[in-house]
């Protein structure tokens, strides 16, 4: 080891003067992977930068408080002198010289120069928290004999001998470290800049399935382990949110079938303007449990998702659950929902329903195919696995929906249930998402609200638009 790494820092040193002759050498290349940390990573996030170079794509993060570490004296002179405004340290990343967390720590190109990969990502721990993104990105192994052939034309920089790693390669060492990945992916099947034949390659046939494959850069997004063991904290408040339009016959059941889960327990119930004594029956429950801590709202808008919103909006508790008021996702499941939140397990857990066998009547055969279109279809989009995209109930921090919020423009406000709204920001944000498996059961009381057609054919679009916003770009 130390011999490696006094041929390292020897080897980064005499190539620093040269390093940014190289970059504009392949430009496009390293704009492109500036573009994509600036869509990984949102603008005023805590970053590290592991073998940060000359600090390029450290900035281009936007961090409000940017750290780099490389184990060259001569590329961080450069970086600090062109980057004033961040921190540049002289460390191996064997030994992280840092005990400061992070909201982001990358890694680009770097587990290639490694000795032990795997130490490395064990010292990342110094430096996370639960809550933490380990961002990292490095070429497909496809890619090598073009690369070779790139440095022989002194179109890319001598990179040295190299580690090959798999995107498998990468999941396995991190799991081996105490991390778990959240999403991965491929990108650039075409790293040169041709007007029209750049875009066409990057933001179109690169994302469909087998030319994926032969793309130049693989990347994985990682978080610290879920330990199921330890002991799930008690301490969070929790606001059940449940929408009601012409519901009277569900709500005694939405109120005492939520079983205890934590030190306190709000339901607030926002209604659509009912006609069937869905409002006179909320105030009777209101009257019935004084011990209960229970709230109302008439909605402002229309549709599920502005109604659910609306109570988000109001929630005074630290996690936010949505509970369907036609109870077909029983009720006394939600503390499975809570502890698989505050134990880390999860940070968006979405209710599946198409694990378990159904009650006969809960699913209509088209409402059950439409499902599984859209399970594929989210699963590709956001590069994780996404069982059923329409179950009502989702489970999420209030924080965190506080930033799905903030940042809702990004992909639009018009999804009439709220499902891909939060299923789109949570993985815009790299949140984790789990899906818990129910048994759906069968409506009891009331008429089904969707149009199948209608929304149908909304949902489609919406899935279109969110391919030009998360893949095609």
């Amino acid at each position: 080891m130390p011999s490696y790494l006094e041929h390292a820092k020897s080897y980064f040193d005499q190539r620093a003067p040269s390093r940014r002759y190289w970059k504009s050498r392949s430009r496009c290349y390293h704009r492109s992977m500036e573009d994509f940390i600036r869509f990984l990573i949102p603008p005023g996030k805590s970053v590290l930068e592991i073998g940060c170079s000359t600090g390029e794509l450290l900035a281009a993060a936007r961090p409000s408080r940017g750290v780099g570490v490389d184990i060259s004296p001569k590329m961080l002179e450069l970086a600090a002198a062109k980057y004033p405004d961040y921190r540049f340290i002289e460390g191996d990343a064997h030994h992280l010289p840092l005990e400061e967390k992070f909201d982001y720590v990358i890694l680009s190109d770097t587990v290639g120069n490694l000795w032990d990969v795997q130490r490395c990502f064990e010292q990342l721990h110094k430096v996370t928290t639960p809550r933490s993104r380990i961002v990292i990105t490095y070429y497909n192994k496809l890619w090598y004999p073009f690369l070779c052939i790139a440095e022989a034309l002194r179109m890319k920089s001598p990179a040295g001998s190299q580690n090959w790693l798999s995107i498998a390669d990468l999941d396995n060492l991190l799991h081996l470290a105490g991390f778990e990945t959240v999403k991965r992916g491929m990108r650039f099947l075409f790293p040169f800049s041709v007007p029209w034949l750049t875009p066409l390659f990057n933001r179109i046939l690169a994302n469909l399935p087998v030319l994926n494959r032969l793309c130049l850069v693989q990347y994985v997004v990682a978080k610290p382990i879920h330990r199921p063991n330890e002991k799930v904290p008690s301490a969070y408040s929790v606001s059940v949110i449940v929408p009601t339009l012409n519901e009277a016959g569900n709500i005694e059941g939405a109120i005492t079938r939520v079983p205890p889960m934590s030190r306190h327990v709000e339901t607030i119930f926002v209604d659509g303007r009912s006609t069937d004594g869905t409002v006179e029956k909320i105030q009777e429950m209101i009257a019935r449990y004084p011990d209960r801590d229970i709230k109302f709202a008439t909605q402002k808008g229309k549709g599920k998702a502005d109604a659910v919103f609306q109570g988000f909006d109001v929630a005074s508790g630290d996690i936010l659950m949505i509970l369907d008021s036609d109870l077909t996702m029983p009720p006394e499941d939600l503390p499975k929902f809570y502890e698989a939140l505050a134990s880390g397990a999860g940070e968006l857990i979405n209710g599946c329903r198409l694990v378990y066998p159904m009650e006969k009547e809960a699913m209509r055969t088209l409402n059950y195919l439409a499902n599984h279109f859209f399970s594929l279809a989210f699963t590709w989009l956001l590069g994780q696995r996404i069982k059923d995209t329409l179950c009502g109930t989702k489970v999420l921090f209030k924080s965190d929906y506080e930033e799905i919020k903030r940042n809702r423009s990004f992909f639009g406000d018009f999804d009439p249930f709220g499902d891909f709204d939060l299923l789109f920001g949570a993985a815009k944000l790299n949140l984790k998402i789990v899906d818990l498996p129910i048994r759906y059961r069968e409506r009891v009381y009331g008429d089904i609200k969707i149009h199948r057609f209608r929304h149908g054919l909304l949902l489609v679009r919406m899935c279109a638009f969110a391919a030009r916003k998360i893949k095609f770009i």
